[in-house]
């Protein structure tokens, strides 16, 4: 490892969490501390347990029908207690007012009448829901759990990349990706105070029961999954096991006289809270796609009866949209009178004129997203596309400027990467996921890490390639939490250890049908079309 560490170049614009030129930064002195005694043989060695490991349990994701083991780098990403307790400041303040301005969307619109956001900009996102308006949960929760993308720019500083609160996934990998560092490095992980992860089924399950329907003292909590065809089933099992709730698809569930209600061997029980990981489109053939087979007719009713509670709440998608991201700062100051603790990062919006001239004179410069995009698809990086696609992206602008945010390129921040028995520096974001129980948002301490794996590569998706490490949050001083009513106070110090069941695995390909008929086909293309599912 030492030697690895002497050839080790983290030279470039790019911010390495690691090395400060030839100096190491104090979060990581501890960490080469004990790996200076590991050999490469060794390190390979335990690299390929990593993966096996990986492929027995079911940690796996498809590409093009090919079920591979999410990669899962053996060397994990240190953060220090002070730069998370900035960031998990940041992240309640940002969820909090995400659910002031999803609560004033589907009903008052006080927001766009004061004039910090245009209505248009609301109505025209292809994930506004008008049967969402005046649908109020019993706790006022909308955002129940959220994924807030997070990248380091050139100077080290955190800014937020992008809002997840539709149907944030991924955090199955921080669960299981702990473990997997903890057997494959005991030694490094007992050199280090690192903050746990296990309590999040927990603290969801404690969620989801505090949004039951008034009057429901003992709900039932189910998570709803599109099959076993969808690329985050994994997840969903392993969540649905760790709460000790049951895993049900739409064909699992009925809705009578505005209640729904769940198919048991012992006849039809009633459904209080649906933790859902299917989109909206596909929730109730009802009111979205008639085509749909992944949910269940009456749903949506039901929530607006008050007799069940949807989590994420329907219509969230809009705050997902990535030119509502661009007025979010605005949001901040709007509702909570307060300076955004975690900044943007600087945005274009294309369809202003002044904006899009400029944009359309520096597309070689710039990276142009789609607004609703994600998984990475439709991204064009300036610099690297070819003057037909720049061509082919410039008559999409001109034809739909609505559609497209602009963005420097930013050199995602780089961390130390085991690939292909070699050390080198791999750019990484971070996805910290919060959980909002209606009277404190909590931040999991640590969050998802996706690296991109390919030398200069900068999407961390894994559709596009990349993978995750473990991250980990040193321990030290209890962090703060906002309350949602009052003021900010002092949060314990969750450093004790608690185990988490082994994870279920995925059903393996040889059990699913070979030939299926034209409805299991319709489901199975269903399932694949989810759009937030798997840690894109």
């Amino acid at each position: 490892m030492n030697a690895m560490f002497e050839g080790y170049e983290s030279t470039g614009p790019a911010y390495d969490e690691m090395f400060d030129g030839e100096g190491l930064r104090s979060p990581y002195a501890r960490l080469r501390q004990t790996l200076q005694t590991l050999t490469t043989p060794e390190l390979v060695s335990r690299v390929e347990a990593l993966q096996a490991s990986y492929l027995d349990q079911g940690v796996t994701f498809d590409i093009g029908g090919e079920e591979r083991a999410f990669p899962l780098d053996i060397l994990p990403r240190v953060i220090e207690q002070d730069t998370w307790s900035q960031l998990d400041t940041g992240v309640q303040q940002r969820v909090k007012a995400l659910e002031m301005f999803l609560a004033d969307v589907y009903d008052a619109g006080q927001v766009f009448d004061d004039g910090v956001i245009p209505r248009r900009v609301v109505t025209t996102s292809s994930h506004y829901h008008r049967a969402a308006a005046n649908v109020r949960p019993p706790n006022g929760v909308r955002v129940h759990v959220s994924g807030i993308d997070l990248i380091r720019d050139n100077l080290g500083e955190f800014r937020v990349l992008e809002d997840n609160v539709r149907v944030p996934s991924g955090v199955s990998y921080v669960m299981t990706n702990r473990r997997a560092i903890t057997s494959a490095l005991p030694e490094t992980t007992a050199a280090h105070r690192i903050r746990p992860v296990a309590a999040y089924p927990q603290r969801l399950l404690a969620a989801l029961r505090a949004a039951a329907p008034a009057g429901v003292t003992d709900p039932t909590v189910v998570v709803l999954t599109p099959g076993v065809y969808n690329g985050a089933y994994f997840e969903h099992a392993l969540l649905a096991r760790t709460m000790g709730v049951e895993l049900v698809e739409g064909r699992d569930l009925e809705c009578r006289r505005g209640r729904v209600m769940m198919r048991t061997t012992q006849g039809l029980a009633p459904v209080h809270v649906i933790y859902r990981r299917v989109d909206d489109e596909f929730l109730d053939p009802v009111h979205f796609r008639a085509d749909s087979m992944l949910g269940c007719p009456g749903m949506i009713d039901a929530a607006r009866a008050g007799n069940v509670v949807l989590a994420n709440a329907v219509g969230n998608g809009v705050a997902d949209d990535k030119l509502v991201y661009t007025y979010l700062p605005d949001i901040i100051r709007y509702y909570l009178a307060e300076e955004p603790v975690i900044k943007n990062v600087d945005t274009w919006r294309v369809g202003d004129a002044e904006a899009r001239e400029e944009v359309l004179d520096r597309l070689d410069e710039l990276v142009l997203k789609p607004v609703d995009g994600s998984g990475g698809k439709g991204i064009v990086i300036g610099p690297r596309a070819t003057r037909p696609e720049l061509d082919e992206l410039r008559a999409k602008i001109l034809e739909s400027p609505r559609d497209w945010i602009a963005q420097p390129v930013v050199q995602l921040s780089t961390v130390p990467t085991f690939v292909d028995g070699e050390l080198g520096p791999r750019h990484v974001d971070l996805r910290p996921f919060a959980v909002n129980d209606g009277t404190r948002v909590w931040v999991l301490p640590g969050g998802l890490t996706r690296v991109a794996l390919a030398k200069g590569e900068l999407i961390v998706n894994s559709s596009r390639g990349g993978g995750s490490k473990d991250t980990w949050v040193l321990a030290g001083p209890p962090v703060s939490h906002v309350e949602l009513g009052g003021d900010v106070e002092g949060a314990e110090d969750e450093t004790e250890q608690v185990e988490l069941p082994e994870p279920p695995a995925a059903p393996p390909l040889s059990t699913r049908p070979e030939t299926p008929g034209p409805a299991i086909t319709d489901m199975h293309e269903q399932a694949e079309q989810q759009q937030q599912e798997g840690p894109r």
